[in-house]
């Protein structure tokens, strides 16, 4: 316990030396007192575990004061520099460089034009006509070849580089002893923390780095695998559709739960290779179960915080016209894996409607079990997320209903 004069004088000695002294004032509290650029400089000292005086956290105070030594060296004599880092990237021409490698699988698809750049042209007895209607194109070309572009933010977390590292974006050397910088969790793009605020939402999640399928970002997950949509909606939506759609109570009769764990471990472990026919799942709710089971693993739900206050505001809404204009405003604010997701599994909906004297699942039916399940309030109030349950099941009610319009 000595005065922070005191402190100043017995470092005085020596470049990076470095002493501990317990507040004078505050008992209890401490001070690291580090001589740097020949001033001794004072930072509060945290322990919770690990020592810390900022967001770094460290096994030992000697490690924290190289990484501090290191930073404030870096900081004060290439401030100038670190300040233009990010202004001319490597990344805006190069994109990824240790992740730049085409997939075998583009180089042997053909090329496509977005249905957009379709033009009319004029035929050879000079009459205008128009190409191919997206209709046509869609029935023409086969599933895997209609894989959209959909945009995704990266995934940064924290991280430690073993050995010398540099940044994807900037092509700069990432310093200090640990948490050099921030690594994408789904592609493992790595840059500075200053630099990820610059990098474009284009990630191209891996799947070493995606191992799983329940509870994985959706838009992840599609990017992962390629896919148009989680292949768990494809796969389960085809199984039920050769099999069940007469099935008394399909969707609101709950499978047995542990076989339901079966087929999320199926998925989860062998992706589009699962089997769930009906050899080895004979009742049809298990698939019904796993697919609604999907749908409430999301972290981020089918029907997106964001959007969710729009989709609410659609079934609140009396005028029949004005609750179709809401709801489809509301359905552009949902990212478009999301979107097609959902115009997908309504229009399944909508089939399972066409079979309600068998089934006896109407649209209000289906709208009780998937509004739940496809939403979720962004409030924590309990009492205002019991309120919403009711424009839950109407917003999905409307959806299967209006499914030819709305999509």
């Amino acid at each position: 316990m000595i005065s922070r004069e005191a402190a100043d004088q017995l470092l005085s000695v020596a470049e990076g030396s470095y002493l501990i002294r317990e507040s004078q004032r505050q008992l209890g509290t401490y001070t690291l007192a580090l001589r740097f650029g020949s001033q001794t400089r004072n930072f509060r000292l945290y322990y919770d575990g690990k020592h810390f005086v900022g967001e770094k956290r460290f096994e030992s105070i000697h490690d924290l004061v190289t990484d501090g030594l290191i930073t404030l060296y870096i900081e004060t004599k290439a401030a100038e520099y670190i300040a233009k880092m990010t202004i001319n990237p490597i990344y805006e021409h190069i994109g990824y460089t240790t992740l730049n490698r085409e997939p075998a699988y583009k180089k042997h698809m053909p090329a496509l034009k977005d249905t957009h750049d379709w033009k009319e042209s004029t035929g050879e007895d000079g009459v205008s006509e128009k190409r191919l209607t997206s209709l046509v194109r869609r029935a023409t070309l086969k599933e895997n070849e209609q894989i959209p572009k959909y945009e995704k933010v990266h995934n940064f977390k924290v991280h430690t580089f073993r050995g010398p590292h540099w940044c994807e974006y900037c092509a700069n050397f990432m310093w200090g002893l640990i948490a050099q910088g921030v690594k994408c969790a789904d592609c493992g793009l790595n840059v500075h923390k200053q630099c990820s605020k610059m990098v474009p939402n284009d990630c191209k999640p891996d799947l070493k780095h995606v191992k799983k399928v329940y509870s994985c970002d959706l838009t992840t997950l599609v990017k992962a695998h390629i896919t148009k949509r989680p292949m768990v909606v494809d796969m389960c939506i085809r199984e039920i559709e050769s099999r069940g759609l007469n099935s008394e109570g399909l969707y609101r009769v709950s499978g047995f739960s542990d076989l339901i764990e079966d087929v999320k471990m199926a998925f989860d472990r062998d992706g589009e290779k699962a089997d769930i026919s009906v050899n080895m799942y004979e009742d049809i709710n298990i698939i019904t179960g796993a697919l609604k089971l999907y749908f409430r693993d999301l972290p981020i739900p089918l029907i997106t915080y964001d959007a969710y206050p729009k989709f609410i505001e659609s079934a609140k809404t009396l005028d029949p016209d004005e609750q179709l204009e809401t709801l489809h405003e509301a359905l552009k604010l949902l990212p478009p894996a999301h979107c097609e997701t959902l115009r997908y599994l309504m229009a399944h909906l909508k089939r399972v409607t066409l079979h309600e004297k068998e089934n006896l699942m109407n649209a209000e039916n289906l709208g009780i079990v998937f509004g739940p399940t496809l939403m979720r309030s962004p409030e924590l109030d309990a009492m205002a997320a019991l309120n919403d349950i009711r424009y839950q099941r109407l917003v999905v009610e409307m959806l299967i209903k209006n499914e030819d319009i709305l999509f």
